[in-house]
């Protein structure tokens, strides 16, 4: 799928309002390649990634989005360098205390996804104080999926049908749905890859099973309003039909 081209106008007067996205996902890649360009150590790229999530959300914000969701830190990430976890661990308490809670006073509520056990217990706390104290934000939607995995959340969602005692013939899609790490998370309409990659890498496997992707070259610490404007005027100029005609 090509990559949109970075425009710097708004979209089109004739895009039909209703085309646009209102639930966007971004899978958040290029930040150590971003810091091996520029002969920095990858901690480096991780901090200008949370920098560039801030403007994100700020864009977002300004576009009309509603709900956005990122793919900070996945499950197979545990498996990269003990240094460069404990970086990201640190980076994530970091962006807690620095950049969410002034995007907070802006109106965003930020809610966190995936698994929470593994998390150290400082940062788990700080994660479900942001949680709470955001909770009546409703300007713009931030799910943060946090050592998230799509298969291990299916997995998880089977776990508790089965504990719940469901009979066969009451076991549906909304029941599944009902059991997700984060039910109440929107589809998303769009996903957006940063990086020049083409794959999901284990991202909202369910909830992206309709949605629209656009891959861009432009790695996450680069990314910003012109290619988050970009990537929503791509998704407007197409048809969605949920597998009609």
């Amino acid at each position: 799928m090509a990559s949109p081209t970075t425009s710097h106008s708004s979209a089109p007067p004739d895009h039909d309002p209703a085309a646009a996205a209102r639930s966007v996902a971004i899978i958040m890649d290029g930040n150590g390649r971003w810091a091996a360009a520029r002969s920095l150590p990858v901690a480096e790229g991780h901090r200008e990634g949370a920098r560039a999530l801030r403007r994100t959300v700020e864009a977002a914000i300004d576009l009309g989005v509603d709900s956005l969701a990122v793919y900070a830190f996945s499950t197979e990430n545990w498996s990269r360098p003990p240094d460069e976890v404990e970086s990201i661990m640190e980076l994530m308490d970091e962006t807690i205390d620095r950049e969410l809670p002034d995007l907070a006073r802006q109106g965003v509520r930020t809610r966190f996804f995936g698994r929470r056990d593994r998390v150290p217990a400082l940062l788990r706390d700080k994660m479900a104080t942001l949680e709470v104290e955001t909770a009546a934000n409703e300007r713009l939607h931030l799910w943060i999926a946090f050592d998230y995995g799509g298969r291990a959340e299916l997995v998880e969602a089977a776990r508790r049908v089965v504990e719940d005692g469901l009979e066969v013939e009451d076991v549906s899609e909304e029941a599944l749905a009902a059991r997700l790490f984060a039910p109440e998370l929107p589809d998303p309409d769009l996903v957006i890859r940063t990086s020049g990659e083409q794959r999901v890498s284990n991202f909202l496997l369910w909830q992206s099973a309709y949605a629209e992707f656009v891959f861009t070259d432009t790695l996450w610490p680069d990314f910003g309003e012109d290619e988050l404007r970009a990537a929503l005027d791509e998704y407007a100029r197409r048809g969605r039909r949920f597998g009609a005609r």
